[in-house]
């Protein structure tokens, strides 16, 4: 039986990962959004913002990306990474 273990892991972290730097970068979005009126002058804030919130959190994100999917497969919740008791 073909079992993706290895694709699976790699997907959940990719997913983790995005979600905890979306989750992390957030405030400084929210930040330029009310700020800086709508424009082009916004889109570039807000890539500056996006690029200095996430590159000194970078290491956050991907221990809590580890981490979450070490509990995951160690739980058993992660549908295609559970194997049997």
């Amino acid at each position: 039986m073909f079992r993706p273990r290895f694709t699976l892991t790699i997907l959940y972290f990719a997913g983790f990962f995005l979600l905890y730097a979306a989750v992390l970068v957030a405030p400084a979005l929210l930040a330029v959004a009310r700020s800086v009126p709508p424009g082009p002058e916004q889109q570039a804030a807000s890539y500056d913002a996006a690029r200095a919130a996430l590159s000194a959190r970078m290491p956050i994100a991907l221990v809590a990306a580890l981490a979450t999917l070490a509990l995951g497969i160690f739980a058993r919740v992660l549908p295609g990474l559970r194997r049997p008791r």
